[in-house]
């Protein structure tokens, strides 16, 4: 397993705070697995007498006695003190001390004075102290409550929030021990990047063997892995779940998934403005038009794994176990490519500044419009519109693939920010490389260029 990646922005901000002549307040949050508590604790590896203490669901007295126990052995005196938060954070802080409260929300579940102490501490008694205090949580909603919503006593306190996200793809390929371009966007379309899911792959199992033993059987570490995360962030999650399994399924408009869930229409904001709060879905809108404007929105999951799980896991029971292998070959695998297309369409976007440097592009997404769509657009300062098409079959991409996105780039209404005329750079992109009538056609045309899926990932790799 490689040793602790990436992350450099989110670790020099918190070793900033950490040298600071004031008080200093960092909250740090995120969904279940990302490596928050990894990302702290490298933080800290340069930081002496640092009090670090991962709570639990246990009773306050129990949390407060362990605490106690971890900052006595930088700090005995605080055994002398009262077995309460506020004495016991005061003097730590007075001290100038480095104090992490991991899992930071059971702590407030069982005392929910915590977050107004630490207000009336940094309010007050820290003017002439220099501590840093950390608050951890993987409870989004509990961490927004706690310390982020204007509601919240904290609100305003903190130096530095950071909501911790999954790994970029580069940073994943770290985990996936040097796997070919092909290799790497299968089991990134799957697993995305959540560390602790790339960490339980094992580079001597083929794709098939990684997915069933992680994932398909029920003895997999990851078989039940988004239920639990989902019932530790949502107290009546039915409707949450009928809802990711619809989009996972291909309903992505708000018609389409109430359609699929039976949940009223007018009923649906509610619940699809709590999963993007939560980091797992993410509406999507032509790269053209505002997010806050457009009213042409579709949904997606925003975690691969997720998006695999809702899709082939959730509610089949054990019906892996009973076919082993031959339940990945042949369920999964006749789907797989058609399933994993959506993710080379992303990578292929986010690779589009690499590949066009002469260019400055400002604005890089899809776009639609009724039956017209264009999997890749960047829009750029100047006159040029860069368009692409993603092919991630097993055949060669054809001279069709072409005059299809030709087709629909006549229908996309751009123009330069100078309201001059648009020139339009073509990008083909393809898992299995293209006919020779399509690159004969790229050697005959300047405005048409093809990149394979191995050019796509080193893009991601410079």
């Amino acid at each position: 397993m490689p040793g602790f990646v990436n992350r450099t922005r989110e670790l020099s901000r918190l070793r900033e705070l950490y040298a600071s002549e004031a008080a200093e307040l960092a909250v740090v949050y995120g969904r279940r697995r990302l490596g928050k508590t990894a990302l702290v604790s490298e933080s800290l590896a340069d930081t002496d007498d640092a009090v670090v203490y991962q709570a639990r669901q246990k009773t306050r007295a129990l949390q407060l006695e362990q605490f106690l126990d971890r900052a006595a052995e930088s700090f005995p005196g605080v055994r002398q003190l009262r077995r309460e938060w506020e004495p016991v954070l005061s003097y730590l802080g007075e001290r100038d001390a480095t104090v992490v409260l991991d899992e930071f929300p059971y702590l407030v579940a069982e005392d929910d004075s915590l977050p107004s102490i630490l207000q009336a501490l940094f309010d007050r008694a820290f003017d002439d102290a220099a501590p840093t205090f950390v608050l951890v949580g993987s409870s989004i909603s509990m961490m927004e409550e706690a310390a982020l919503l204007g509601s919240s006593p904290l609100y305003g306190r903190s130096s530095l929030k950071l909501d911790v996200r999954q790994l970029p793809f580069e940073a994943a390929l770290v985990f996936l021990d040097d796997p070919t371009p092909t290799e790497a966007v299968f089991l990134w379309g799957v697993f995305g990047g959540v560390p602790y899911y790339l960490e339980e792959l094992e580079s001597e199992r083929s794709l098939a063997e990684n997915v069933h033993e992680t994932a398909l059987a029920t003895h997999g570490t990851l078989h039940d892995e988004p239920d639990y995360v989902l019932r530790m962030e949502l107290q009546e999650p039915t409707r949450y779940f009928s809802i990711l399994e619809a989009v996972a399924g291909g309903s992505t408009d708000r018609n389409e998934i109430a359609g699929a869930t039976g949940i009223e229409y007018n009923s649906l904001s509610t619940y699809l403005d709590r999963l993007a709060r939560l980091r797992l879905l993410e509406r999507e809108v032509p790269v053209t038009e505002r997010l806050e404007r457009s009213r042409r929105g579709r949904y997606r999951l925003r975690d691969n794994f997720f998006r695999f799980w809702f899709r082939f896991v959730y509610g089949s029971g054990n019906r892996y176990d009973a076919l082993g292998l031959d339940g990945f070959e042949t369920l999964i695998r006749p789907e797989l490519p058609d399933f994993v297309a959506p993710t080379f369409e992303r990578l292929c976007r986010q690779a589009l500044r690499t590949l066009y440097p002469s260019e400055t592009i400002t604005d890089v997404g899809r776009w639609w419009y009724g039956e017209h769509e264009i999997d890749v657009v960047g829009l750029t300062a100047g006159d040029t519109l860069v368009v692409g098409e993603c092919k991630f079959q097993s055949s060669p991409a054809g001279f069709d693939a072409f005059e299809s996105l030709r087709g629909h780039t006549t229908e996309l209404r751009w123009t330069p920010s100078d309201g001059g005329d648009r020139s339009v750079e073509y990008a083909l992109f393809s898992r299995s490389g293209f006919a020779d009538s399509l690159e004969q056609l790229a050697t005959e045309r300047d405005d048409l260029r093809l990149f394979g899926l191995s050019e796509v990932v080193a893009a991601h790799t410079e």
